[in-house]
């Protein structure tokens, strides 16, 4: 079968590789969609933490069973999205419900080779059915789940002043879902296409450019008070560190995107707030369900998010464009 490898940074290699044996508890899957995330990107310039070389990226997978163990409950044909995040299932987080923070969690497409390829086989307790939405949708159910469980990791109530800085797909979904909470979105980024396509599509309430007074337009907005609930999805450090300005005294502020350094602030700034400070790493199996039933039900426009697709076969020679801002990429989708 062919994977597409990333050999080192900046270097792809179609190369052709034993199809999967099938464990018990296992299925075979036929990839249908992959699609392409803030991960993958980071991986391919070398900035991606947890991260060893040559590897199959790829978790964002939309795919159709080919085999299933008896009694899973799978047919073959069946439409399945991936939980990507492998986890032990005994350790401190797995036993507290939180397998998306286990101590030994395996991420497809970071810590193991992911879904690049035609064919994988994965534990059946890992794919969950999506007959009733499109392969295209499918594959954006993870990417939007990390936004899910942002919004209730920071638990977002309706009427609140919610800022989410970083408009790329993790900030669109992290928008979307606090928008879905019933929260007045604030969206905080410096691609003003980025802004404009944020306020059709989340839709947001606010936008602010912040090449501008980013912190009195924020206040302005909030009469003073500033957001009760600020997150960054931008993987950024600068943006990271500086987001605790804008957060209301008494407020949460929750860090989604991930950085490879260190990342420091003002402890009385942070002190005198009594900030409630949050990371929010993956998603869980309720995300999921949170993120299909929304699809399903018509709240999250999945065909308007997916902005560039192209073949498997295509796919290393448009991956370096997709990395350029001036193309308008929001969701790049590659078809298998």
């Amino acid at each position: 079968m062919r994977s597409i490898v990333c050999e080192e940074p900046n270097r792809f290699g179609m190369k052709e590789t034993e199809p999967p044996g099938r464990k018990p508890g296992e299925a075979l899957i036929r990839i249908r969609r992959v699609g392409i995330c803030g991960t993958d990107f980071h991986a391919y310039r070398g900035n991606q933490p947890y991260f060893e070389y040559p590897r199959i990226l790829g978790h964002e997978l939309a795919a159709e069973i080919e085999e299933a163990p008896s009694g899973s409950g799978f047919q073959p044909g069946d439409r399945v999205t991936v939980l990507p995040y492998l986890e032990c299932g005994s350790c401190i987080a797995c036993r507290s419900g939180k397998p998306n923070c286990c101590t030994g969690v395996r991420v497809l497409g970071v810590h193991q080779d992911g879904g690049m390829r035609e064919w994988m086989s994965l534990p059946v307790s890992h794919l969950i059915r999506t007959n009733d939405i499109s392969l295209d949708a499918s594959a954006t159910v993870e990417c939007l789940s990390i936004g899910a469980h942002a919004v209730r990791r920071a638990g977002i109530t309706p009427g609140e002043f919610v800022l989410v800085i970083g408009a790329g797909p993790i900030g669109l979904g992290v928008m979307k879902f606090a928008k879905l909470a019933g929260a007045r979105v604030i969206a905080l980024d410096m691609n003003e296409e980025r802004l404009r396509f944020c306020k059709s599509w989340v839709p947001a309430d606010y936008t602010v450019d912040v090449r501008s007074d980013p912190l009195g337009e924020i206040a302005a907005i909030t009469n003073g008070d500033l957001p009760t609930a600020v997150l960054d999805a931008t993987g950024n450090a600068k943006s990271m560190e500086g987001a605790l300005q804008y957060m209301a005294h008494g407020g949460r502020l929750v860090f989604v995107g991930l950085v490879k350094s260190d990342i420091s602030f003002s402890d009385p700034e942070f002190h005198k707030r009594e900030t409630t400070l949050l990371g929010s790493r993956n998603a869980t199996r309720e995300d999921f369900a949170h993120v299909i039933r929304s699809i399903r039900e018509g709240s999250v426009d999945t065909g308007a998010f997916i902005t560039h697709k192209c073949g498997f076969g295509e796919m290393i020679g448009e991956f370096e464009s997709w990395l350029d801002p001036r193309t308008g990429v929001v969701k790049a989708m590659v078809e298998v």
